[in-house]
């Protein structure tokens, strides 16, 4: 199981968002790129990428931040989203250095266009898949999607998505913890390495989450809680690979 630090991105700057609520934002810090930078120092294997100017807009608004950090030295695996809507874009970033792209209202909206997406580029287009009180969301979580989780994981994975990260909105950046029943759920219901986010705001919340790694999750994504100490990522690291 992987940690996944989260850099958001918005106006230029590393911030989070409270329940992703675009009004609700705290900013961590003005230079992404350095935060990056120090989460590499870390030892991570893996960086969360996400474009909230692009997941609201419907369009790349941070691309210079990204290809920046694309190309820092001894950068890890790098996932996406946020504002990929087309074959264009998504090559773009493949081609600057991203490692996979997350894929979130298209998947959704779109179902041929995403299809088409992940015939394309094979191997790295997964979905994010963000729910409040159980509804999928979209467009940057504004737009009630009218789905569950369980309604298009069958069609998401015939489409050929290569992961799922699934985000409980009513607990991302609360410090409430994570909501493992819907976690486990998930990972039993899908044949695709999974990644949580969401709570994801303590060693417990780590420890809580470790036994569902041999049944498919692949990692934890945490983004307030890393920057604020209440997950401390080399402890995270250290715990993770010791209990390989």
């Amino acid at each position: 199981m992987q940690l996944f630090p989260a850099i958001d991105l918005k106006d230029g700057r590393c911030v989070r968002l409270k329940q992703g609520l675009k009004d609700q934002v705290t900013v961590f810090s003005d230079d992404p790129v350095a935060m990056a930078r120090h989460w590499i120092s870390l030892g991570v294997s893996w960086l969360h990428l996400v474009d909230l100017d692009g997941a609201f807009d419907g369009a790349p608004r941070n691309r210079g931040i990204i290809e920046a950090i694309c190309a820092l030295p001894g950068a890890p695996r790098l996932q996406l989203g946020g504002g990929i809507r087309d074959l264009a874009t998504a090559a773009a970033y493949l081609d600057a250095g991203v490692t996979r792209l997350i894929i979130g209202t298209m998947a959704l909206k779109e179902p041929e266009a995403f299809k088409a997406l992940c015939q394309a580029f094979p191997g790295k287009i997964g979905v994010s898949l963000d729910a409040a009180d159980g509804r999928l969301k979209t467009k940057g979580w504004v737009e009630d999607a009218g789905l569950t989780v369980m309604d298009v994981l069958p069609r998401l994975e015939a489409d050929g998505a290569a992961f799922v990260i699934y985000t409980d909105i009513s607990r991302d950046g609360m410090h409430s913890g994570v909501n493992f029943p819907a976690m486990a759920a998930l990972v039993d219901a899908t044949s695709l390495p999974v990644l949580a986010a969401g709570g994801v705001s303590t060693m417990d919340d780590l420890k809580t989450l470790a036994p569902l790694a041999p049944r498919g999750l692949e990692g934890v994504i945490s983004g307030r809680a890393i920057y604020e100490g209440t997950l401390d990522v080399a402890e995270a690291l250290a715990w993770l690979a010791a209990h390989e």
